[in-house]
């Protein structure tokens, strides 16, 4: 930047700066003394390898054309080259890397990613008030096969005919109610009382029995993306069937406005092009008298949780860096300054604290380290109230190290996401943040960093001190994850203060293997523990399945060391227990529980347009539940 600005620049503008820049003393005096021009002097300071040497060079040099500019008028190009290398940009880096390597600064991540859109309940009624460009109707299997050809009590009450329309759709289309099935028809111009809608459609439930939270939320979103396609600006939704008693519904309503506010949503940060969204009005039908407002709020800040970790999850590491997430952490302790708090321990702080596990991974990567310690107390104040904890991987990109992955299958390519866990965790602190539960004060702690190659990286066969005293002997350099959890685990116990603690990670390609992309494993020796995070699951819609702690495998599995307190890694058999073997000795007081969530099959579908936001929900119902009795 230097370089261009220098090659238009006069000799009058070298002496102006020199003279007129008094901020830049020692620059002045070397221009006196040697004749130096001092944009030549800051051109020097470019190789040097402090981020804030660079940074204050660039700004100086701006600075210094900005004011010779001034003084003498500008040469031809150089306003227009001035302003193409400015700093002054709207928005700034969050990595030390190159301009060229890693582009523009996009957003990190929204606190408020639905804008103005509107999400209301509103009684079934003929009058037009339950009118919209689209009506999207949930029809379970038992309903789809008992719908009448015409006179269907449901779709009559929305408009006369459209029982008849809606039956020749499911039979144009085979539509059977199958869970993930949608049918969707424009309606004519003019056709009876349905001229208040534009478009219907049915989705498919699946069977009764087998009907979920999630199945409810995937409802919500598949409506909401229907009506986007067909560039809707408002979109009715109802259930077939209304006669669930008041709590039931209410529950069914929040997914659906929560999946329906997700659905709106599309990552467009890295198009050149975005799409300009046309949906403005999301409308819930209830039944009369069920006032939903609470539950839409509710539903609203789970949704904003859920798109935030998708966004955090979804951007490449050249954007997301441990700097950037402290970034978004700061972002919602301003967002949310009565309950929530934010302190980042630099690489400093971390040494002093002697955190061996986790800055032995960050040693080769130029990203600075950030280790954020994010906390809600309710308004009521922390007395009394019960100390919990999530902790989240944060590994922004994980090269494997020395044992570098490599090969098909390795997956190197996708590690932007080896931070799924840190995002699940703001996440569930933006809901929680939005949702306010009474009773709990949750702190939110990631140990951020990248595990990268060089001379200074970690080499398999070192010997790691963790804070809690105890040693590692790293046998491999791609199981990097535990070692920096290790160190946090301890800080949520020790520091924090922590009763119950949760870390989630996408830890293990063991567990992917063990359960697949769909269902995250559980690892906890607290009944109470399984219980909570069970329910948790349940109301998320989110699923886990509970795995053994099977303690024969430390030494069995070959996690001993002859050197050290332990090995990193174990033999290639139960490789996700073992891990969660290694999680348990940062965990030592007798009476704090803990669990391990290794989510790293559902934090990524392909299918589902990649990051799924898995997680965030499940982990802020557990803080919801955690009121201290």
């Amino acid at each position: 930047r230097a370089s261009a600005l220098l090659k238009s620049t006069p000799a009058a503008y070298h002496r102006a700066a020199a003279a007129s820049i008094p901020a830049q003393s020692a620059l002045t005096a070397s221009y006196a003394s040697t004749g130096t021009s001092p944009l030549l002097l800051l051109l020097r300071h470019a190789g040097s390898p402090s981020t804030t040497s660079r940074t204050w060079m660039t700004s100086s040099c701006c600075s210094m054309i900005a004011t010779t500019t001034a003084a003498f008028g500008a040469p031809a190009g150089a306003a227009t080259r001035a302003a193409k290398y400015s700093v002054g940009a709207p928005r700034r880096r969050h990595g030390v890397r190159s301009y060229a390597v890693s582009g523009a600064s996009y957003p990190l991540g929204e606190m408020h990613p639905f804008g103005d859109l509107v999400v209301s309940g509103v009684e079934k009624t003929q009058d037009g008030s339950a009118s919209a460009d689209m009506l999207v109707v949930s029809l379970c299997e038992g309903d789809a096969a008992a719908l009448a050809a015409s006179g269907d009590a449901l779709f009559e009450e929305f408009g006369e005919g459209l029982g008849a329309v809606v039956y020749e759709l499911m039979q144009e289309m085979e539509f059977t109610g199958k869970a993930g099935s949608s049918a969707f028809t424009r309606l004519p111009a003019v056709f009876g009382g349905s001229q208040k809608f534009k478009h219907v459609g049915v989705v498919g439930l699946g069977k009764a029995s087998d009907v979920t939270p999630e199945t409810w939320a995937s409802f919500g979103s598949a409506a909401t993306a229907a009506a986007q396609k067909a560039k809707c600006t408002s979109v009715l939704i109802g259930k077939y069937w209304m006669g669930d008693d008041e709590a039931a519904f209410r529950s069914k309503a929040e997914s659906i406005a929560r999946g329906a506010l997700v659905g709106t949503f599309e990552d467009q940060r890295f198009k050149s092009k975005p799409v300009a969204k046309t949906l403005v009005d999301v409308k819930i039908v209830t039944p009369t008298g069920v006032d939903v407002a609470a539950e839409l709020v509710a539903a609203r800040a789970a949704a904003s949780g859920v798109v935030l970790t998708k966004q955090l999850v979804a951007a490449p590491a050249n954007v997301v860096t441990p700097t950037a997430l402290a970034d978004i952490a700061a972002a919602i302790a301003a967002e949310f300054p009565d309950t929530m708090t934010l302190k980042v321990l630099e690489k400093a702080e971390c040494e002093a604290m002697g955190m061996g596990s986790f800055l032995g991974v960050a040693e080769a990567s130029d990203e600075p380290v950030k280790f954020i310690h994010l906390t809600y107390t309710p308004r009521a104040g922390e007395e009394g109230a019960k100390k919990v904890a999530v902790v989240g991987k944060g590994l922004t990109f994980d090269s494997g190290g020395y044992n570098i992955k490599a090969g098909a299958g390795s997956m190197i390519e996708m590690m932007k996401f080896d931070m799924g866990g840190a995002g699940a965790t703001l996440g569930a602190a933006r809901i929680v943040a939005g949702t306010e539960p009474a009773g709990v004060q949750a702190h939110f702690i990631v140990a951020s960093c990248e595990n990268m190659i060089g001379s200074r990286g970690l080499r398999p066969g070192d010997i790691l001190t963790a804070s809690n005293g105890k040693t590692i002997e790293v046998n491999n350099t791609d199981a990097e994850g535990r070692l920096t959890l290790a160190d946090a685990l301890v800080y949520a116990e020790k520091t924090a203060g922590a009763t119950s603690i949760v870390d989630v990670a996408t830890l293990t390609g063991a567990i992917i293997v063990g359960l697949g992309p769909e269902v995250a494993g559980m690892f906890t020796p607290d009944e109470e523990m399984a219980a909570s995070l069970s329910a948790a699951a349940a109301a998320s819609g989110e699923q886990f399945w509970r795995m053994p702690l099977q303690r024969s495998y430390w030494a069995s599995c070959g996690m001993k060391s002859e050197l050290a307190d332990m090995k990193n890694t174990g033999s290639r058999g139960g490789g996700s227990i073992t891990a969660a073997l290694f999680l348990q000795q940062y965990v030592e007081h007798p009476d704090v529980m803990w669990a391990h969530l290794d989510i790293a099959g559902p934090v990524w579908d392909d299918k589902k347009g990649g990051a799924t936001g898995f997680g965030a929900t499940t982990l802020a119902n557990w803080v919801a539940g955690q009121k201290k009795a």
